[in-house]
């Protein structure tokens, strides 16, 4: 068997991702590292991924050829040596990935949520800006405008901090939004904002 063919059979797509610094979503999306992506379009398969919004495709060899800029051979090689893969040993001695501390795993549902959580108030404040932005000077501002004038370049931060930062960075961030309950209360105000949409949207269509 092949160092090529070792690699892709015990190394699937999304486990490297994540290894790298990717932040993969329950759904196995995650946003691009090879364009400028705002909001998740990649998809991670097991075996391949595929960005919707730059088309950029393969498997995980070509995924890590193409982020640190090496040909396929050094990145099937880089991926042998970081997942523990011998390939003098055959498959069966080889060692599995060590499983996650517990805390680590439940850190990285904290901060999965987190990052949902601040994923949609900053879609909710860019929507906003654009529907409650003044039509002429004369008119008094709507409070979610102001809001959205406010929020949005620091949730855009903390989101991108979050998703791209150190571990330590991040596990300090997640802990600053869990701490006097400010992401509970997030998501409640989101989760209430969302049933009056609704109720609205009810309204309008009867």
């Amino acid at each position: 068997m092949t160092l090529f063919e070792l690699v892709k059979q015990n190394i699937c797509v999304p486990d490297a991702a994540e290894h790298y610094g990717l932040q993969v979503n329950r759904n196995g999306m995650c946003r691009c590292p090879f364009h400028e992506d705002r909001h998740p379009s990649m998809k991670l398969n097991e075996k391949y991924f595929y960005c919707f919004g730059c088309g950029a495709t393969g498997d995980v060899i070509d995924l890590v050829a193409r982020l640190f800029g090496l040909s396929s051979y050094e990145a099937a090689q880089k991926l042998a040596q970081d997942f523990g893969i011998d390939p003098d040993k055959p498959p069966a001695a080889i060692a599995l990935p060590k499983p996650e501390r517990p805390q680590l795993k439940a850190y990285r549902q904290e901060e999965v949520h987190c990052l949902r959580v601040l994923c949609d108030y900053l879609h909710l404040l860019e929507s906003w800006k654009v529907q409650y932005a003044p039509k002429t000077p004369e008119d008094v501002l709507d409070d979610r405008f102001v809001e959205a004038c406010q929020m949005l370049d620091y949730v855009e931060y903390l989101a991108d901090l979050l998703i791209a930062a150190e571990l330590e960075q991040r596990v300090k961030i997640v802990e600053m939004l869990n701490k006097d309950g400010l992401i509970a209360g997030l998501e409640e105000r989101l989760n209430r904002l969302k049933k009056e949409d609704d109720a609205y949207e009810k309204q309008s269509a009867a």
